[in-house]
């Protein structure tokens, strides 16, 4: 596949924390534009894979490559990694979307304001502008961190478990915007646990424990035989195991 069409290439990519890999043996290419979930049982390192791409995980052996910069990255991590205690209204989180473009201290624009409105419309938050964060229920926070997406505007959007325990309704809405992110060729990568979800929206899936399993169509990678292999996989894990390295070539 030729550079042009990859938005990330894994290069033989161990991941881990101190010395104690939690992915290892990934190589291959996420094609620009992809649609892609990456599943698999507890423990088997999916987030970790997230923050190697988004670098906030340097890799212990191989290399990770972009298409571009990491600025071009939109991460959505865990909801438990997120501090909703601070004192930020919805509409100041939902700005946030924009430190990239206007930096820290950089004001907005009244084009800004434009977008921000817009945002918080598509995601159904016209009203809550100035509820604190720390109101809101699961749902409308998923929505606010959803808008904040809208706005960074980035080619790549990663999403860490990004429906876990919030209402129906708030799924489908924020499935269709994860629609509408593909229908416009953005590169989207989700960390799931719902199989069926993943069956019905994802057409592309990587399978990991650990290491990877299956990644491809979602149909092939999904069969009963790679989803019993990859629990037996982490079943079986090491965690005293010593990152193993590349092979000179």
């Amino acid at each position: 596949m030729s550079s042009t069409s990859t938005a990330i290439r894994f290069d033989e990519v161990t991941l881990g924390y101190g010395r104690r890999p939690a992915v290892h043996h990934l190589d291959g290419d996420i094609p620009a534009g992809s649609l892609m979930a990456v599943v698999g049982p507890n423990g088997a390192g999916k987030s970790t894979l997230l923050k190697g791409i988004v670098g906030t995980l340097k890799p212990l052996d191989g290399q990770i490559r972009l298409k571009g910069s990491a600025s071009g990255i939109a991460y959505l991590p865990q909801a438990a990694e997120i501090d909703r205690s601070f004192p930020l209204s919805v509409y100041d989180l939902v700005a946030m979307g924009l430190w990239t473009q206007s930096g820290l201290f950089g004001g907005i624009a009244r084009r800004d304001r434009t977008r921000i409105e817009e945002a918080l419309a598509a995601v159904g938050l016209i009203g809550f502008e100035r509820r604190p964060i720390s109101t809101l229920s699961g749902g409308q926070m998923q929505r606010a961190l959803f808008a904040r997406l809208l706005l960074q505007d980035a080619p790549v959007i990663l999403l860490d478990e990004p429906f876990t325990a919030i209402d129906a309704k708030t799924t489908a809405d924020l499935l269709d915007l994860v629609r509408r992110w593909h229908d416009e060729a953005r590169t989207v990568v989700a960390v799931l646990h719902d199989l069926d979800m993943v069956r019905r929206i994802f057409p592309q899936t990587l399978l990991i424990a650990r290491e990877p399993v299956a990644w491809g169509e979602t149909g092939e990678v999904l069969s009963p035989e790679n989803l019993l292999k990859a629990r037996r996989m982490v079943e079986a894990y090491d965690p005293h195991a010593d990152v193993c390295h590349r092979s000179a070539a």
